[in-house]
């Protein structure tokens, strides 16, 4: 490791739920294939306001203290002899987890279903609200000079469309409906469009996410307050429904609405992740309507495929960022995410300080 580096680093350390402290912790040691990376901005995801809340996703518990923070972005400062594509100075967009390489699922392409990936902020492994994190030299991906930190950031939202676009087959021209516009929904327009969608409708209760959806090429946005979504959809697609859903907002209601919103033939991929594990769904409605139905859990292999297309203008997802703190506030970033639902977007966190 370069003697310029620090051998300490400040890191947001979540104690117990609600709860951060700012600790001194030693500057990773890379190994050989492992790369060290200055983290520049990190993302508020919705799992790290759940962990910081309830302690708790399913059957992933926090048991110990943990970092949080797992959408992230920096430049590498030092790599290991083994290193073969990456050089101190490269900017890169980080993709957070890192799975064996070595089971089935990874050698069928499928590495986000490896029972042993490490996921940054994923109990036991510690995230990225930190000023330096060690990875694995695979996962990480050089970003060009237009694509901001904020922005490469996002390429892990951003993924989670991109895998729910090719796991549902969505096709050029083909309609969507996307209920939910929280983040990873609106960064799911995003994805519909690079995917040449044709007519994106999308769904909330939020006038300002309604709102940043248009801006990043929603078509229709329905305020579900003001309008029932499967008569207003049903309406738009003349009686038929859309031919793709993707349910983001993990809420048992829209889920419902988003399977009531198919077309016969259709495709309907379940994002959101709700609360309860059992949600009651119309069976004999799908069988006689030949729904097909896909599970989305995380993403594979979609990080140059997002960095080509931030990169290429799809989209001001700049735009998205609404909140900025330093690492020593990630606390209140925490609850800013929390109690600003209705306006705020994307909180980030700038763990070597505000750019």
């Amino acid at each position: 490791m370069s003697n310029t580096l620090p051998t300490t680093m400040k890191a947001a350390v979540m104690n117990k739920t609600r709860e951060i402290t700012i600790e001194e912790r030693p500057v990773p040691e890379i190994g050989g294939n492992e790369v060290l990376v200055k983290i520049m901005a990190v993302g508020i995801c919705g799992s790290d306001i759940h962990y910081y809340e309830h302690g708790r996703i399913g059957r992933y518990v926090v048991e110990k203290p943990i970092i949080l923070g797992h959408e992230c972005a920096g430049e590498v400062v030092a790599v290991g002899a083994g290193v073969t594509r990456i050089q101190p100075g490269t900017r890169v967009a980080i993709e957070p987890g890192v799975p064996c390489g070595f089971c089935d699922k990874c050698k069928d392409g499928r590495y986000n279903l490896c029972p042993d990936v490490e996921f940054m902020a994923t109990p036991p492994y510690d995230g990225a609200f930190v000023q330096y994190v060690k990875i694995r030299e695979d996962a990480v991906f050089p970003i060009p000079d237009e694509l901001s930190y904020e922005e490469a950031a996002l390429i892990e939202p951003f993924s989670v469309g991109l895998h729910a676009a090719r796991r549902s087959n969505l096709q050029p021209g083909n309609s969507i409906a996307i209920m939910g516009m929280g983040p990873v929904g609106l960064m799911a327009v995003v994805a519909a469009k690079a995917f040449g969608a044709g007519r994106i409708i999308v769904t909330d209760l939020e006038p300002v996410r309604l709102e940043a959806a248009r801006k990043l090429g929603a078509d229709v946005a329905i305020n579900i307050r003001e309008q029932e979504p499967v008569e207003t959809i049903k309406a738009l697609t003349g009686g038929q429904g859309v031919d793709v859903v993707w349910e983001t907002a993990g809420h048992p209601q829209a889920l419902q609405a988003a399977l009531k919103s198919v077309n016969r033939g259709g495709t309907l991929a379940i994002v959101g992740l709700p609360m309860q594990d059992e949600i009651p769904l119309n069976i004999p409605f799908i069988a006689d309507n030949e729904v097909d139905i896909f599970g989305i859990f995380r993403y594979a292999n979609t990080y140059p495929l997002g960095i080509q297309a931030l990169s290429s203008g799809v989209a001001d997802v700049k735009s998205l960022v609404t909140d900025r703190y330093t690492l020593e506030q990630t606390q209140e970033a925490m609850e800013r995410a929390i109690t600003n639902k209705a306006g705020s977007l994307k909180v980030v966190v700038y763990p070597n300080g505000l750019i």
